[in-house]
């Protein structure tokens, strides 16, 4: 029995081991890679991520007490919420008070307090005008003496809540909840200040129907673009995408030019006479239907084409060649290879319509108003910074949601394998 031989190991002509320089040489590939993606990285992190990031977080964040009312905010970490506060955390109170009274900020805390509990701003603001002197002893019985509502536990409740780093006070109000005052628990708001759902369900249900009408309306047009020869259907493709070289302010103006009283369409039946007065086809419902079906229809109608042009019409010959009935072999046959572009398009005008601002802003009316009006409205008005994005933190977790389904239903079955 002889010792095998060990081949030493292959080396490049610089006397180098062939492994190690293929090894560097790959990490260097690598590394040039990514820096040919660095840019992009970049941007997507700059224009997506930290936006997304940023709504997320402005959600839940509760900075607004932190800022204006220190004092009081450490004085009530240790509070356990079961009785009234100690002495201590009413005379930071009044510390607190007397540096914003001077400071002009009693309104950023007044108005966080009163989306805790409906009436601490007056009290607040009450209590402001007539603060007890600085050698008043006992605070407690001083403020008690003012207000009876500062002997409460649920006023303390509603500060500590208040006081808290994060809140759910944004995310329970947008589906219209909030905290019990007394109980603690998460119940619903009255009727009469319950508004959040119904605008979510409006929202889907416009959405749903612009999607329904897309379909209706980008089919045909698609099967009839894929049965063109390739030189026509790509002109006629220049046509379906020329509105995407149309501002959408434009379009939606142009809208409301179209559909007013004595616009063209009215004045076409009219002269024909069709009607004897005017329809109302603006500041309505059904102006939003026609302005988005218009505005999204090449978002249905691109995707269904991008697969129709991949059938081979032979399938359907050969099913009418068997005796099938044309529609028959058009439903069975034909169609049921086009779900993959229905699903793609359905999803894209979907998630594009519910996020939709300005055509139901200048279209629609009051009760046409979908959820990315109110979050312009709390953006650009009243300034509430939490509750604009938990209404944008709704819609990205429904825009998710849609995603999760269409990659599950796109998903092709797992093949069973027979024992």
């Amino acid at each position: 029995m002889t010792d095998a031989t060990v081949s030493p190991p292959l080396a490049a002509d610089d006397g180098e081991p062939l492994k190690r320089k293929l090894a560097r040489a790959e990490r260097a590939y690598k590394l040039k890679s990514l820096a040919l993606i660095a840019p992009l990285l970049g941007f997507l992190l700059l224009a997506f991520v930290l936006p997304i990031g940023t709504v997320l977080w402005k959600s839940v964040d509760n900075p607004e007490l932190g800022r204006t009312m220190p004092a009081t905010v450490a004085a009530l970490e240790g509070w356990d919420g079961q009785a009234v506060p100690a002495e201590a955390v009413y005379a930071a109170l009044v510390a607190d008070l007397r540096a914003l009274q001077a400071s002009g900020q009693i309104g950023v805390a007044t108005r966080r307090l009163n989306a805790e509990l409906d009436g601490l701003r007056s009290l607040v603001n009450k209590t402001v005008r007539k603060l007890p002197a600085p050698e008043a002893v006992p605070v407690r019985e001083a403020l008690s003496a003012l207000d009876p509502a500062w002997g409460e536990l649920d006023t303390w409740r509603a500060f500590a809540r208040a006081a808290r780093p994060l809140t759910s006070l944004y995310l329970l109000a947008a589906v219209d909840r909030r905290v019990d005052v007394t109980s603690g628990d998460i119940v619903k708001v009255p009727d009469a200040e319950a508004l959040y759902l119904e605008v979510f369900g409006r929202t889907f249900w416009m959405a749903a129907v612009v999607t329904v009408l897309c379909l209706g309306l980008g089919y045909p047009v698609a099967y009839w673009l894929a049965s063109q020869p390739a030189g026509k259907a790509n002109l006629l493709l220049i046509l379906v995408m020329l509105p995407f070289w149309t501002s959408l302010l434009v379009r939606t103006a142009a809208w409301i030019v179209l559909l007013q009283s004595g616009g063209l369409i009215n004045g076409a039946l009219l002269g024909l006479g069709l009607i004897e007065q005017p329809l109302a086809l603006v500041f309505n419902r059904l102006g939003v239907y026609i302005a988005m079906t218009h505005i999204l229809l090449p978002f249905m109608i691109l995707p269904l084409y991008a697969v129709m042009k991949g059938i081979p019409p032979a399938y359907v010959r050969a099913a009418v060649s068997l005796g099938a009935h044309p529609f028959k072999a058009f439903w069975r046959v034909y169609v049921p290879q086009t779900y993959a572009g229905v699903a793609a398009g359905a999803l894209l005008v979907f998630i594009l319509a519910i996020g939709y601002y300005i055509t139901p802003a200048l279209v629609g009316g009051p009760g046409d108003q979908m959820v990315s009006y109110f979050v312009a409205f709390f953006t650009n008005r009243t300034i509430n910074w939490g509750m604009a994005a938990a209404l944008g933190t709704l819609l990205l977790a429904a825009t998710l949601a849609l995603y999760a389904v269409y990659g599950r239903a796109s998903r092709p079955p797992t093949p069973v394998r027979g024992k």
